[in-house]
């Protein structure tokens, strides 16, 4: 089971070893401990139907399910029960169906106009599942070089107005690397590992640690669609987050 601990390792940017390590809270979340996330801050997550979890509209922050009964509402509960003093607004800016296109659409509305201090994204998903579960449709499709071209143009407006950006790779849950989809996700993956190397951002492989869960359960036991629905999926992209030390 992953601990508290380990799921912060990536928010409090500790070298593995130490995230492993049996700290007390008050040597890792005291004030002027490393965590990443200033007290105060406000973190934006925005993606597709796996950020958006049902979240509100047009904003995903408040009362009862506004932010979403995903993956983003387990990190705002984690990150509120582990460090309740650093008073951390999170909110929710997924929207199903999104491609890196879509997001572009809205960048300026939903993202920057917030005045986050910190954003993540995942997108990817939708990208590629059009070449698959549309394939005659081609104008829904956004191929490598419009991914990458178009995910860059976010980046390199968001990085000088914030103080963080993190980059989620987007994830195929099938262990056959030969299967046509998983293929093509890879590709995109690499090219938001590129991204990420190239501007200098935290970096999350949510795709790694699908691949560690694979070698115990049937993908299905995930997902039954190999992306999305099933809760054991929201709790290991939560778990995931320790990986952007």
């Amino acid at each position: 089971m992953t601990s508290r601990r380990e799921t912060f390792a990536l928010l409090a940017g500790w070298p593995a070893a130490a995230a492993l390590g049996a700290a007390p809270r008050e040597a890792w979340g005291a004030e002027g401990a490393p965590l990443k996330l200033a007290p105060r801050s406000k973190l934006v997550i925005v993606g597709d139907s796996i950020t958006d979890s049902g979240r509100a509209r047009p904003v995903g922050e408040g009362l009862f399910d506004a932010i979403g009964k995903g993956y983003v509402a387990m990190v705002d509960a984690l990150l509120g029960a582990v460090y309740p003093d650093y008073a951390i607004r999170v909110v929710n800016q997924g929207i199903s169906g999104n491609t890196v296109r879509d997001l572009k659409s809205r960048w300026q509305t939903d993202v920057l106009d917030l005045k986050p201090d910190w954003v993540a994204v995942m997108v990817g998903a939708n990208d590629v599942w059009r070449q698959y579960d549309s394939p005659l449709r081609a104008e829904t499709h956004v191929l490598l070089p419009d991914y990458e071209q178009t995910y860059e143009e976010l980046i390199t407006t968001t990085r000088p107005l914030v103080k963080g950006l993190v980059l989620m790779t987007p994830f195929h849950i099938e262990p056959s690397k030969a299967d046509a989809m998983r293929a093509q996700m890879d590709r995109y993956g690499v090219v938001v590992k590129a991204l990420a190397a190239r501007h200098g951002t935290l970096l999350v492989d949510t795709q790694a640690a699908f691949d560690e869960v694979l070698k115990t359960y049937y993908s299905a036991t995930l997902s039954w669609d190999r992306i999305q629905r099933v809760r054991q999926r929201h709790r290991l992209l939560v778990a995931t987050l320790r990986r952007m030390t």
